[in-house]
């Protein structure tokens, strides 16, 4: 398979959904709330969960040890905000160095799912938690803004999950400015909405169901999503960015486990269920979207298609195992473990910038940063919406 039939093939099957809730014309979004799972995670799951990680042979383009431990987002979340010369957004669950939501708060956490979470689920940071998380968080900060003293005055309290004790991540040291910390009440109608979930609900889904369950459970995803959404919308939000799902089927991760029969492989080497499964929920996606534009008459809706050129299009950059897709399930990227007898460390490629995918799940910086070029450019969304970015854009790609 060539490089450019791969493209072709993500070309064909990946769409981004934008939908943006407000007037066409205005792109200055003061802060980005936003939701999702691993694809968008700054370190919210490993904060809630006290998980510790550790850097595939020094590199940070997937894990930091720093107030994020997901440091960069992956899909196109990452890039979108330094395009918009933001900061990175904190995470929700992290108290650690009195981080600063002044420019929004994420809420995504690795493993979460549109639909409630299971007790097997990776993540209990279902969709509808996390809304219920920046409701609480713009209950906080409006209470502040209304009593207009510092957040030592009014808090510290904790909420509880399971048996860890959390302090929220937005308990600040005594004797600062609030107003330095916390978005304005304005902000919350202007801001960006951005949402990249529901990956897990369909190649997860396809570990313990089969392709006809999975597909029969689409619609309750949607009404999930939908709900959520219409509860942000209630709640003042009007700039929402919408991302669909990509081509599971093509990452080395179900490759491994699905692909050793060659007859559930389409042309290009991916998984044919898998990436079905995840046309026809981009589908509906794109479905609810069309939906939600005819409820909301100041809705402006725009789908984009982007693709890739990379010369290692299934093959994992950090992984272990070599050709074909240097994946194993056992082991994971970064991880120390005793593989057929040997101690093995699993470590990062020489040049990531030629590999679509890091570790098997996630696609790599240069990745999302080329499909992030491409739709800032507007050039591939219909309607095309290029002229429009100069205000948003600080960044020319």
């Amino acid at each position: 398979m060539t490089a450019e039939s791969f493209s072709l093939h993500l070309q064909s099957l990946v769409l981004v959904c934008i939908l943006v809730l407000v007037s066409s014309t205005d792109f200055n979004f003061p802060d980005v709330f936003n939701f999702g799972d691993s694809n968008s995670d700054t370190g919210d799951r490993t904060a809630g969960l006290g998980i510790r990680l550790d850097l595939p042979n020094g590199q940070t383009s997937r894990l930091h040890l720093g107030d994020s431990i997901l440091w960069h987002y992956l899909e196109q979340n990452k890039v979108n905000v330094d395009a918009m010369d933001m900061p990175f957004l904190n995470p929700y669950l992290d108290s650690i160095g009195a981080p600063i939501f002044r420019k929004g708060c994420n809420f995504a956490a690795a493993g979460s799912t549109v639909l409630p979470a299971t007790v097997n689920a990776i993540s209990p940071f279902s969709f509808r938690i996390q809304v219920d998380q920046f409701l609480h968080f713009k209950a906080r900060v409006l209470r502040l803004l209304a009593k207009g003293i510092p957040f030592s005055v009014l808090m510290p309290f904790a909420f509880k999950t399971a048996s860890l004790d959390f302090m929220p991540s937005f308990c600040y040291p005594a004797g600062k400015k609030f107003d330095k910390y916390i978005p304005r009440e304005d902000f919350f109608a202007k801001g960006l909405y951005m949402f990249d979930i529901g990956q897990n609900d369909i190649a997860s889904g396809l570990y313990s169901k089969s392709f006809d369950q999975v597909v029969a459970s689409i619609p309750a995803i949607l009404v999930e999503f939908e709900t959520g959404l219409k509860t942000l919308y209630d709640q003042g939000a009007r700039n929402v960015w919408i991302h669909n799902t990509g081509p599971v089927g093509c990452l080395p991760q179900n490759l491994a486990r699905f692909g050793t029969d060659p007859s559930k492989l389409d042309e290009m080497g991916c998984l044919s269920n898998h990436n079905q499964a995840a046309k026809l929920y981009n589908l509906q996606l794109h479905a609810l979207a069309i939906k939600l534009r005819g409820q909301y008459p100041d809705a402006n809706i725009t789908y984009g298609r982007y693709f890739l050129r990379f010369e290692q299009p299934l093959m994992a950059c950090c992984g272990y195992g070599g050709p074909p897709l240097n994946y194993d399930a056992s082991i994971s990227c970064g991880q120390t473990k005793i593989m057929n007898g040997t101690s093995v460390t699993v470590k990062a490629c020489d040049d990531s910038t030629e590999y679509v995918i890091w570790d098997g799940i996630h696609y790599t910086e240069a990745a999302n940063e080329f499909v992030s070029s491409q739709i800032l450019t507007g050039r591939f969304s219909d309607p095309p919406f290029a002229d429009k970015m100069a205000s948003l854009m600080k960044n020319k790609f």
